[in-house]
């Protein structure tokens, strides 16, 4: 990246990570969101121009942080070749590892987001486009898995299965967030748990999973 003697000069921007890291780190540090845009870009030398050629407001930049968590989870899994031929359970269980492992590594400012400032879950408005990425990964589960013949089960399928695993995914996300156990263990349990649960309902497993998930979560109440 080109330098200058000028302390005020711009970075040249070639994608959107500078931007988002800084934003990232800014909230945390002084414990709240950048002001507004203009006083962002001029403290990390960045153009507005730049900033809006990748964002159109703040609350773009924060939906795509987590298409970001998302696109390097799957990016991450699809990288190993034995990928492609796992069953639907592995194939969650690969997305669920891998993106709540990136969701340690920015814990604090997930939490931040969506538990510090006050306003809770409300903020799930910024994980709409994640929303839509990981219902998208559902679908094409279903999809790669279907037979033969079954066009009308997928047709009831494939929105009933995705928006029931979007359910699971805010389920174990407040787990996660509320979690003090070493290591996350107790949210990899119910990642494993919950994950046999969302496969069952097109098995005839379905109602020893959900008992089974049941017992768990009673037994963490208590």
């Amino acid at each position: 990246m080109p330098t200058t003697k000028k302390a005020s000069a711009k970075k040249t921007i070639l994608d959107d990570y500078l931007i988002i890291s800084n934003f990232m780190n800014e909230t945390l540090v002084h414990n709240e969101e950048p002001k507004n845009i203009y006083i962002f870009c001029e403290k990390h030398a960045i153009s507005e121009a730049d900033f809006y050629s990748f964002f159109g407001s703040f609350d773009s930049l924060k939906q795509e942080i987590w298409v970001k968590f998302f696109e390097n989870a799957t990016a991450s899994i699809e990288k190993d070749e034995a990928y492609k031929n796992y069953t639907d359970k592995d194939k969650l269980l690969a997305l669920y590892f891998t993106l709540f492992e990136i969701m340690n590594l920015n814990r604090s400012y997930i939490l931040f987001t969506l538990k510090e400032n006050k306003q809770g879950l409300k903020n799930l408005k910024f994980l709409k486009q994640f929303r839509n990425r990981f219902k998208e990964f559902i679908v094409d589960i279903i999809r790669q898995s279907a037979t033969d013949g079954n066009e009308k089960f997928l047709k009831v399928s494939e929105p009933v299965f995705s928006e029931g695993a979007w359910i699971q995914f805010l389920f174990l996300l407040k787990f996660w967030m509320d979690d003090t156990s070493k290591g996350f263990e107790k949210t990899d349990v119910l990642i494993e748990k919950s994950v046999n649960t969302v496969v069952g309902l097109l098995d005839t497993k379905q109602l020893e999973n959900l008992f089974d998930l049941g017992k768990f979560l009673w037994k963490e109440r208590n």
